[in-house]
């Protein structure tokens, strides 16, 4: 079983999808060699290849063909084929889950850095807009006293009228 993608729904939950080659039933479709306990040709699941006299459960490297007959030798040689074709095309699946896996990567990768820099933004705005606060508070300080001064100093001068 080989992991093939994953989505991320609105509930932010997360599933993973798989993929699952099989080496001896053809239930899934994915089934890459097989055939009958005996070693020889079976149409339904494929090639079985024997070694010695014992049978090898998953190989065709080593398919005694030296008793095949012409029937059996075509037979042989379109399973082979198949088994060749399921192949590339499980190598080729493969490929696919690698390349969707590294885009996968890349958009994470990318999506963090647009975060990174949004909420750096984010930051020297606020810093912006609380400098520029500060700055209208410290203008209305110095306007506020420069009004008390004159205010102040406009009494003296009545108040010299006077004397």
């Amino acid at each position: 079983t080989v992991v093939s993608g994953f989505v991320r729904d609105a509930n932010n939950a997360v599933s993973v999808k798989t993929t699952t080659y099989s080496l001896t039933d053809t239930a899934d479709g994915t089934l890459l060699f097989g055939g009958d306990g005996a070693g020889g040709i079976n149409q339904a699941t494929g090639i079985l290849g024997t070694s010695g006299g014992a049978t090898i459960g998953v190989s065709v490297y080593e398919l005694n063909i030296s008793t095949f007959e012409g029937a059996e030798m075509a037979e042989a040689l379109t399973l082979v084929d198949e088994a060749l074709a399921a192949m590339t095309s499980a190598g080729a699946e493969l490929g696919s889950i690698s390349m969707r896996i590294e885009l996968q990567e890349d958009f994470a990768n990318k999506l963090s850095d647009s975060l990174d820099s949004g909420i750096g933004r984010l930051v020297d705005a606020d810093m912006n807009e609380e400098s520029t606060r500060l700055k209208a508070l410290q203008t209305q300080q110095q306007l506020a006293v420069q009004s008390l001064s004159i205010a102040n100093s406009s009494s003296e001068v009545i108040l010299s009228l006077f004397r």
